[in-house]
C-alpha cells in the first residue's frame, strides 16, 4: 500500500478504499468481497468534470467543439492505460486466479478502469483538491499535446478522402461486439471498403470503436 501511495502521491486516510479501487470483478467475486466497479463508474464522471474544468481554464481560445475534442482524446482507455503503467498499478491489482492466469493485470482495460476507481477513492478519501492534482498532474501533457492537434481532420474523414481517390466507393462501419455492464461498455467495430473488411477497432464507445478502426485501416493502406 505505501509503495503505491508513494508512486501516486497521496496517502489514504481509509486503507480500505485504495484496496477496493484495485479489486477487479474476478476477486470480488471469489472473496466475496466489493469490486471497484462502482468506483469505476464515479470516477468516470469526476475525470471528465476535472479535464472539462481545466481546459476550460487554461485554454480559453479553444471552442466548444474544440474543448470536447480535446477531452475525449486525454479521457480515454489509451490516456488512463498509461498512467496505470507509470504507476505499476499492474502489481497491485486484486485478480481472481482465472483472470490472472489469462494475463488480466496488463489487460488495457482493467487498467485503465483501475485508474477510473483510483480517482473516485482519492475524491472519497481526501476532497476534490487532491482529486484534482493527481488527474492533472497525470494528464496536463497529454492535454497540451491534443490541443496542439484539435484542428487536424478526424481518422474517419481522412480515410473516406483517400479512399474515395479511386472513384466511388461504399464505406461501411458496424458495431461487431459489445461487452461489459451498462456503466462501462467496450465496444468493437469494423470498417469495410466496397464489402471488404480493412480493420477493426475498439472503444468505450460507439464513435471510439468507429475512429479506431478508420485508424487502423489508415495505417494498413500505408
Amino acid at each position: 500500500m505505501e509503495k503505491i501511495e508513494q508512486s501516486i502521491g497521496y496517502t489514504f486516510q481509509k486503507k480500505n478504499l485504495l484496496k477496493q479501487a484495485l479489486t477487479h470483478t474476478s476477486y470480488a467475486y471469489e472473496n466475496k468481497l466489493e469490486s471497484n466497479e462502482k468506483l469505476e463508474f464515479l470516477g468516470d464522471s469526476i475525470l471528465e468534470f476535472i479535464s472539462s474544468k481545466y481546459l476550460y481554464k487554461n485554454y480559453p481560445k479553444l471552442k466548444e467543439g474544440e474543448m470536447t475534442k480535446v477531452r475525449a482524446t486525454v479521457v480515454c482507455e489509451k490516456s488512463l492505460y498509461k498512467i496505470a503503467k507509470k504507476h505499476n498499478f499492474s502489481e497491485f491489482l486484486y485478480l481472481g486466479k482465472s483472470e490472472k492466469k489469462m494475463g488480466g493485470q496488463e489487460r488495457p482495460a482493467i487498467l485503465a478502469d483501475s485508474v477510473e476507481a483510483i480517482i473516485a477513492a482519492i475524491f472519497l478519501d481526501g476532497g476534490i483538491e487532491e482529486t484534482e492534482k493527481f488527474i492533472i498532474e497525470n494528464l496536463k501533457e497529454e492535454i497540451e499535446m491534443a490541443t496542439k492537434h484539435v484542428g487536424d481532420r478526424d481518422y474517419k474523414t481522412v480515410l473516406q478522402e483517400k479512399l474515395q481517390e479511386q472513384g466511388e466507393v461504399k464505406i461501411e462501419y458496424e458495431i461487431i461486439k459489445e461487452q461489459g455492464p451498462d456503466h462501462n461498455k467496450q465496444f468493437e467495430a469494423q470498417v469495410s471498403f466496397n464489402g471488404k473488411i480493412l480493420a477493426k477497432g475498439e472503444g468505450k464507445s460507439k464513435k471510439e470503436a468507429h475512429m479506431s478502426a478508420a485508424k487502423k485501416a489508415l495505417e494498413n493502406l500505408k
